[in-house]
């Protein structure tokens, strides 16, 4: 039995975002134009769309459509700015630094750090981002190309890495960690901070569906980054068993 309509224009508008198809941003085709092309009522793409609002994979906006939404990393413990944002905030000129940048084969690590099945091409890329000429954070990240394509023909000398990801490539799955770290001397030569001085390291793991996406280390130097959050406690669930 074929599956209603409005599911099945969901599933493909789905599928064109979650692809690469449709980037962050893309305005998808108005509801008129939906309705002309599955011969169906404004009802049925509206009971199509709802949901995929819902979910956070689009956004309306009245009077000018709707566009694939911008994915946001939110967390209790975390919410991760964009770090050139964040300088700025500061009232601090931005720089950006791109240090290395190489096509190679996937190791065994970026498989594990990936989730990757098949072995492939992974792009490298080191970079400094600094804050008043100073270095703020170090960047490490490793992007599959069988995932991301695109990036192979990317230059990463002017945009960083995260913000190029961020505008081009959906995800639905992310993971971080957070540690204090030793750096080795190479590291903290190139933040300018002495061996022995306390530093961030933020890891970030990106998946699309079963597919590795990126994998990100951020080393903050200490005096430069700290984590906050703000939460209230959640409302109780009245299904919920009571009792210890």
């Amino acid at each position: 039995m074929d599956s209603p309509l409005h599911r099945r224009i969901r599933s493909d508008i789905a599928e064109r975002i979650l692809s690469g198809e449709w980037p962050p941003g893309f305005r998808i085709p108005f509801e008129h134009e939906l309705m002309a092309d599955y011969d169906c009522s404004r009802m049925t793409v509206s009971k199509a769309l709802a949901p995929l609002a819902e979910r956070g994979m689009i956004v309306r906006r009245k009077r000018f459509g709707s566009f694939v939404a911008r994915p946001r990393i939110h967390s209790v413990l975390l919410d991760i700015p964009d770090i050139q944002a964040e300088i700025q905030k500061r009232g601090e000129p931005y720089d950006y630094e791109l240090l290395l940048r190489k096509v190679r084969a996937a190791h065994r690590r970026d498989a594990s750090e990936l989730g990757l099945t098949a072995s492939g091409e992974v792009i490298e890329l080191r970079c400094l981002h600094k804050g008043s000429g100073r270095a703020f954070a170090l960047e490490e990240r490793v992007i599959c190309l069988t995932s991301v394509p695109q990036a192979r023909d990317a230059a990463f000398d002017e945009i960083p890495p995260g913000t190029w990801l961020l505008e081009r490539v959906p995800w639905t799955e992310a993971e971080h960690k957070i540690s204090a770290v030793n750096v080795s001397r190479a590291t903290a030569l190139t933040l300018g901070v002495e061996p022995s001085a306390a530093c961030l390291s933020l890891e970030r793991r990106t998946w699309r569906r079963a597919e590795g996406i990126t994998f990100v280390r951020l080393t903050f130097p200490g005096e430069a980054y700290d984590l906050g959050a703000r939460f209230a406690p959640s409302e109780p669930d009245p299904t919920a068993p009571t009792g210890a």
